[in-house]
């Protein structure tokens, strides 16, 4: 049995739609990444974006456990003097909810070119409608 190294040209990609509505953020999150690694399948290479594209819906209807809403802070420098920024889960769900599951999916992915580009083939959408029919996704379900 020979380990078989996929090229970039030889990888099919497939859509998959994911409904976040009353998912936990961390738990959809990490089976988001693997899906965008290609870890699903079998041809996974390391060093190549073997990954499939996923369009997540309703990202304002995710959940936290515990009290994260209220608890959990998103920081982040402006670069200028006196640029720390914080913002609490609660009003980043009021102001950006896609952000949240961006955050979480690409804090899973590697941080590097190839990571980057594992990132582009996610597509969040707060609402229940996306602009992606024309790619036909496939409706992929996790449990609670």
């Amino acid at each position: 049995m020979q380990t078989v190294s996929v090229r970039k040209e030889d990888v099919t990609r497939k859509w998959y739609i994911i409904n976040a509505e009353n998912q936990v953020v961390g738990r959809l999150a990490s089976e988001v990444a693997k899906i965008l690694r290609g870890k699903h399948k079998p041809l996974y290479t390391p060093h190549v974006d073997t990954g499939d594209y996923v369009i997540i819906i309703n990202a304002d209807k995710v959940s936290f456990t515990g009290d994260k809403w209220a608890q959990k802070l998103y920081r982040w420098h402006t670069g200028y003097t006196g640029g720390f920024r914080e913002i609490t889960a609660g009003k980043m769900r009021q102001r950006q909810p896609e952000r949240i599951m961006e955050y979480a999916i690409r804090g899973m992915l590697p941080k590097t070119k190839l990571g980057r580009a594992m990132f582009k083939k996610l597509k969040v959408y707060a609402a229940n409608s996306h602009p992606h029919a024309a790619q036909q996704p496939e409706p992929l379900v996790f449990s609670a």
